[in-house]
Parts: C-alpha cells; sequence; structure tokens
C-alpha cells in the first residue's frame, strides 16, 4: 500500500485537514496540510472548515483543537503519545496550589491538560509567552505554569517577579550544558539557538532564544552559515527545507543515544501507518466532558486577542 497515497485519498473522503507538530517524523510532515508549532496549530486548528481535524502531535495539543472545535471530530493517531510536562501538572494539584494566591493571575503554558487550562486565567505559548506577560498591568501578581524553564526565561526578560509551577519538559531539560560547551569548541563559527524550554544553563550559551518557528525565522535569514540546534530533533526536517545552505548540528543531551540529539518519545509515537489508520477509522478520537470545554476555551480565547 502507498499510504502517502492513501491518506491523500482519506483525507479527501473525511473532508479532513493534518496538522503536525515540526517534531514529527519527516514523513508525517510531508503529508500535513500545516505543520508548526503550538500557535500556529492553535490558529490553525480555530480557523480551519474541515469536518475531521487529525493532529499529528501530542495528547494536549489534539485537545486544544477539540476546545477549539467541538463540533468536529479531533483524532489523535496514538492516544497513549503524552507528554512529560503536561503529566508534571496535575489538574487537581494546580486547582489547590491557585487558591493557595488567589491575587495572582495564571498564565498557563499551552503544554497542559484542558483541565488545566479550565483552572487558567490565561494560556501562551513559547512564541507569546513575553508578548502575553507584558501586557498584564505591573502591578498585578503572576502565576506561571507549568513549566518553569520558560517562566525563567519569561521572567528574566520581562523582568517581573513571577510565581513559577515546578515542572520541565524533559525533552528540552536533558540538553547537556557541559556538552553542549565541548560541541562549541569543536565548531567554533556556529551560532547556538535554543528553546526557552531549556535549562538556564543552557540558555546562558544560547545566541539565539526563541519557539521553534521563531528559530526557523531566525535561520532561514540569517547570513550565518551553522548552527547548533538546541531543541527536538524533528525541526531539522524543516530547516533543511527552508535552510538548504545551512550546516545544522543537534545538540546534545546528558544521555547517550543513537543520535546525540533530544528526542521526544511522545511525538515520535505517531507513525504514518498510525495516521492512515486513523483517517480510516476515525479512531482514536478526542472527547472532552463540555463543561471543562467551555472553561479552557476562555484562557485560549484571551490568548487569540493577543496574539
Amino acid at each position: 500500500m502507498d499510504l502517502k497515497a492513501e491518506i491523500g485519498r482519506l483525507k479527501r473522503e473525511r473532508n479532513a485537514i493534518i496538522l503536525a507538530h515540526y517534531y514529527q517524523e519527516g514523513d508525517i510532515q510531508d503529508v500535513a496540510d500545516y505543520v508548526g508549532d503550538s500557535l500556529g496549530l492553535s490558529q490553525e486548528a480555530a480557523k480551519t472548515t474541515a469536518d475531521v481535524i487529525v493532529f499529528a502531535g501530542v495528547h494536549f495539543m489534539a485537545e486544544t483543537a477539540k476546545i477549539l472545535n467541538p463540533e468536529k471530530r479531533v483524532v489523535l493517531p496514538d492516544l497513549q503519545a503524552g507528554c512529560s510536562l503536561a503529566e508534571a501538572c496535575d489538574a487537581n494539584d494546580f486547582k489547590a496550589f491557585r487558591a493557595l494566591y488567589p491575587d495572582h493571575v495564571a498564565v498557563t503554558y499551552v503544554n497542559c491538560s484542558a483541565e488545566v487550562k479550565a483552572e487558567s486565567d490565561i494560556v501562551c505559548t513559547s512564541a507569546n509567552a513575553v508578548k502575553i506577560v507584558n501586557s498584564i498591568p505591573k502591578h498585578q501578581k503572576i502565576l506561571f505554569a507549568p513549566d518553569k524553564n520558560l517562566g525563567a526565561y519569561v521572567s528574566k526578560v520581562t523582568g517581573r517577579d513571577m510565581l513559577l509551577w515546578d515542572g520541565v519538559c524533559k525533552v528540552h531539560d536533558n540538553l547537556s550544558k557541559s556538552k553542549l560547551e565541548v560541541l562549541k569548541l569543536m565548531h567554533p563559527d556556529a551560532l547556538i539557538v535554543a528553546h526557552p524550554e531549556s535549562h538556564p544553563e543552557v540558555l546562558k550559551l544560547s545566541d539565539f532564544t526563541g519557539s521553534t518557528s521563531e528559530m526557523i525565522r531566525y535561520i532561514s535569514g540569517s547570513s550565518w552559515s551553522k548552527f547548533i540546534i538546541g531543541t527536538e530533533v524533528g525541526l531539522l526536517h524543516q530547516l533543511r527545507t527552508v535552510a538548504k545552505d545551512k550546516t545544522l548540528i543537534p545538540a546534545p543531551t546528558h544521555e547517550h543515544n543513537s543520535c546525540a540529539c533530544s528526542e521526544c518519545p511522545y511525538m515520535k509515537m505517531n507513525t504514518l501507518q498510525k495516521l492512515y489508520d486513523a483517517l480510516n477509522t476515525l479512531q482514536p478520537e478526542i472527547v472532552l466532558d463540555e463543561r471543562i470545554r467551555e472553561r479552557a476555551k476562555l484562557p485560549l480565547e484571551r490568548m487569540f486577542a493577543l496574539s
């Protein structure tokens, strides 16, 4: 079976759209209608006219699409494709934490469950977190969850003293400062670009810090020729398309693995075969409690109004 051809056929029959994150495997990115970061994917999900959304990403991303499209069918190729960061913020624990600080506005990174979004005041992504925080009056106290590395970065850029939830993305937090320093010595002519979910010690070495989409724009528009990429290795698939003349080197992690790069096991749970199966059966489907969905939609809408 020609999976790519069959996916195209089923997509037309189902009036479906395929949304894929930059961290998906290359074959999935190639068949997607839109490939992007969390902000771009949320915006595409909000405006699509398709009847079916196939979300090639992780669970919280598909949930976000369903929050914004209750009347549409949203399917995820592998329902077990979760997120270490989302799992680090249990909704009941977050609700109890918020209750301790009732005078704080809760800014929540989109990498969290629908239930956590429902307990939040406004959602942000790594691409707009600084803008979101800057939009909040200076006198207002802020609680930022669930990524403490992103929160620390935003706090440094904005000058705001924020209360941070103690959570990290294991993929980005696993980037090694010491190994990165060695790699830089090996490639002194390379610029380091890093995602703000990375550890602050890694970000100190970075020449440019930004979201995945910001990294792509920076690298593709730069006159520089060599870059060390401090994020999930799936981004290199898009970079090799838009920045063919650049030398791209993945940043190393603390762990030993086959590619000496940072790879998200959850993102890689989706495969082209599972994508085909999801389109064919329209399963597994994302289903949300309507009360949770309505509450979770409000902080997302506040984000869109500022984006």
